[in-house]
């Protein structure tokens, strides 16, 4: 980057600012005897104080309300903010007079970064915003009194009925956050113990106590949205009503198989104009999916990839221009969720985008969620929630099956199914030689109907047994490992546990986001709330969030590597059920016990930072061409030409050769390296023409085989597993752990902070 000047920086990237805000900030230059009561929405440049003249003074309605102060790009703007004082100190005519500051509303910025402060309450500390504030949101800021809010909280008295003592505790621990001045933090609740209910209580109290006005409430599925404004309009005040009918609670609109058919429950659509034109009249709260901010604030580009088969699916949606104060608390549910460097990204972003309280729930902290939201300011554990009887306990049984411990061996003569990926054709073919499969291919490249049917032979031992014991049989919930078109692990399942069963086309579902499950959500609440499907197959869409209290077996019979997905899938199965007076549940580990024993001991938080999307290949080769980081860079490509080399067709090899020899990218890519430190200019030469980058995003790919081992024979055997000591652990022992991890590693999280706020430094 170029070293520009102040002045550059204010003209370029300041004023640029300044004038996209809707309303904007009209900029004028200072002149002598300006009359301050016609500046309505000014940012007058050079403006004098008794202490030196200061870069803008940012006047509403006849009123300096802010000082904002201005350096070059290359400096850092948090400091600036002691200068920025120093204006607002000798400023000659303000609105009030707090401490010796005549104005209240300080900025500091490089045109990139901006840094603010509200000097009226001493307790206030300076932030980093994601942009200005609008003439319209400083005059909102100034009539407005948030201390006296924030003092409320502490003597208000509304009482709120039905919460258990640990809710009580997490509403007081936030509110005494807030009351503290604090603006980001998480709280970790076990799955199942009600934090959408504690969290509405919460959202009351903060309401009734004029401590904020409008509230965002996030979460990342439609169905979870209709679950929170079914628990808002549910809600009983302490007056006897409820509370959609004391305060606007508004979502997106949701169709008509996100509302369970139920024709009495009428969401509201929150108006257009509360989002792009917040007043100060308002006071709501909106529901509203992660997928469709992200939409309103960044457009579809930035957001989860998504298609119209998607249940998830924002089709009424589109970028909006919305002020950052639009809301004054934020309140992520499960906002650990983005399995993805990008998805957690669109989390962080849509956070940091508004000016507001932050608030997380989540029953799987991370690393990187703490970064975001500083600190856990109570956590309530699912070890204590047993005690306690909220939640149920857990048996364990460990199946035993050579195939998924040992993999595959197939001999010279074996017959084995040969399914075309691409239309779902299937051939008989015998092998001509041996092949072996490794553990990890199962169901990736190759299945065993054998294993699959003896793992289920074995599960439906103890659901009968279950039957026999208690009158009923359970409500099985199994996690295959894909759904891949024409090669799903699920649709096998599927049909084996039907034959298993016996118990006809219904007794079993699918319920994934796949285009071919209809209406998904509709199913979820099918298996919730009536007798059929007893059995579900499903991959991630119930691993969080969906509530099934008659939820009794858990099949896992996919690969978890994940810590925070292993403790949500097994939530699952916590919740209470008094309908069917269920004490426990059961989960079924496929893989021989290794996954319990595996998590026993997974005591290491994988921390994953979160980054904006992957540089563009394109981009990954301008910096190198313009020696940004040169050799990290050339790393950064010849990992991605890697990629293409594994995943590349005979056919891609053909079309490559119009730019490399034989079209042998990996030999291309042995010779890379060196190539460009003896030819540069050769190398980019062709590393920079447009069709070869071309090829390089949208070249042909092989074509995944996948075979049907008809003659694979497993051996499957179970046992149950006891708890002695501490031979396996239970899910809420997570929340005990993060705590014990962020205790000993502090440089994790202050690591991350800092990385999150400065990735470039």
């Amino acid at each position: 980057m170029v070293d520009e000047l102040e002045w550059q920086t204010r003209r370029d990237r300041i004023n640029k600012r300044l004038k996209a805000l809707n309303p904007c900030w009209q900029i004028v230059k200072y002149s002598e005897g300006l009359n301050p009561k016609t500046l309505s929405r000014h940012a007058v440049e050079e403006y004098p104080t008794a202490n030196g003249p200061a870069d803008y003074a940012l006047f509403v309605n006849g009123r300096i309300l802010g000082i904002l102060e201005a350096k070059k790009v290359k400096v850092g703007p948090q400091n600036v903010l002691e200068q920025a004082k120093r204006y607002a100190k000798g400023a000659f005519a303000g609105p009030g007079n707090w401490n010796g500051y005549r104005v209240p509303f300080l900025y500091a910025s490089n045109g990139e970064i901006v840094w603010h402060l509200d000097v009226r309450d001493p307790k206030n500390i300076s932030r980093q915003i994601s942009n200005f504030h609008t003439p319209d949101a400083l005059e909102e800021l100034f009539e407005d009194n948030p201390a006296a809010g924030y003092e409320r909280l502490k003597s208000h008295v509304t009482q709120v009925t039905g919460l258990r003592d640990y809710q009580r505790e997490a509403i007081e621990a936030v509110e005494d956050a807030i009351a503290k001045r604090k603006r980001a933090m998480l709280l970790a609740m076990a799955t199942g113990t009600g934090k959408t209910f504690t969290t509405v209580s919460l959202i009351y109290r903060l309401l009734e106590a004029k401590a904020v006005r409008r509230v965002l409430f996030l979460v990342d599925r439609r169905a979870l949205a209709a679950q929170a404004v079914r628990e808002f309009s549910s809600f009983t005040t302490p007056s006897g009503s409820k509370f959609d009918k004391e305060y606007e609670v508004y979502s997106q609109r949701f169709r008509k198989e996100d509302l369970e058919g139920d024709k009495s429950f009428d969401p509201k659509v929150l108006p257009t104009e509360y989002l792009t034109s917040p007043r100060a009249t308002h006071t709501f709260v909106y529901v509203s999916t992660i997928q469709r901010m992200t939409i309103n604030l960044f457009g579809w580009e930035h957001a989860f990839p998504q298609d119209s088969s998607d249940p998830d699916y924002e089709e009424d949606t589109d970028r909006l221009d919305i002020p950052i104060h639009a809301f004054d608390v934020i309140i992520a549910d499960e906002c650990h969720r983005g399995y993805t460097a990008r998805e957690t990204a669109i989390w962080r972003q849509v956070m940091d985008y508004f000016d507001a309280v932050k608030i997380g729930l989540t029953a799987t902290p991370a690393a990187h969620t703490l970064a975001l939201f500083k600190e856990v300011i109570y956590r309530y554990t699912t070890d204590k929630a047993i005690q306690d009887g909220y939640l149920v306990d857990y048996d364990a049984v460990k199946i035993r099956s050579g195939v998924r411990m040992n993999g595959i061996f197939l001999k010279p003569g074996e017959h084995v199914g040969v399914i075309d990926t691409d239309t779902g054709q299937e051939t008989l073919d015998q092998l001509e030689d041996e092949r072996e499969f490794a553990t990890q291919d199962i169901e990736q490249k190759i299945t065993s109907p054998d294993s699959n049917r003896k793992i289920i032979q074995e599960v439906a031992k103890y659901a009968y047994q279950h039957q026999e014991e208690t009158g009923r049989f359970p409500k099985v919930l199994i996690f295959a490992a894909n759904d891949l078109p024409h090669t799903s692990h699920c649709d096998q399942m599927v049909g084996i546990c039907k034959e298993v069963f016996g118990q006809g086309d219904d007794f079993v579902k699918k319920i994934t986001g796949s285009p071919s499950v209809d209406r998904p959500l509709q199913r979820i609440r099918e298996f919730r709330n009536r007798p059929n499907p007893k059995i579900v197959v499903t991959v991630d869409m119930l691993t969080t969030g969906v509530d099934i209290p008659v939820l009794e077996f858990i099949v896992f019979l996919r690969p978890v590597k994940s810590r925070i997905l292993w403790v949500q899938m097994l939530g699952r199965g916590t919740r209470r059920c008094t309908d069917i007076a269920k004490g426990k549940f059961t989960i079924f580990d496929c893989f021989d016990g290794t996954l319990i024993e595996y998590f026993k001991d997974a005591t290491d938080f994988e921390v994953e930072l979160p980054q904006k999307e992957p540089i563009p290949l394109d981009q990954v080769i301008d910096n190198i061409y313009q020696n940004v980081d040169r050799a990290y860079f050339v790393k950064v490509l010849v990992k991605r030409l890697r990629r293409i080399e594994r995943t590349m067709s005979g056919e891609a090899m053909e079309v490559f050769s119009a730019f490399i020899p034989d079209g042998d990218m990996g030999r291309f890519v042995d010779r890379l390296p060196k190539r460009l430190q003896e030819d540069f200019s050769g190398a980019m030469k062709l590393l920079r023409n447009k069709q070869f980058q071309e090829l390089l995003i949208n070249y042909p790919r092989a074509k995944r085989q996948f075979l049907v081992g008809y003659e694979v024979e497993d051996e499957v055997t179970s046992d149950m597993v006891f708890k002695t000591g501490d031979h396996y652990l239970k899910p809420g022992d997570y929340l005990d752990l993060f705590a014990r991890f962020v205790k000993d590693n502090p440089d994790h999280v202050d690591a991350i902070q800092i990385l999150l706020e400065r990735p470039k430094e």
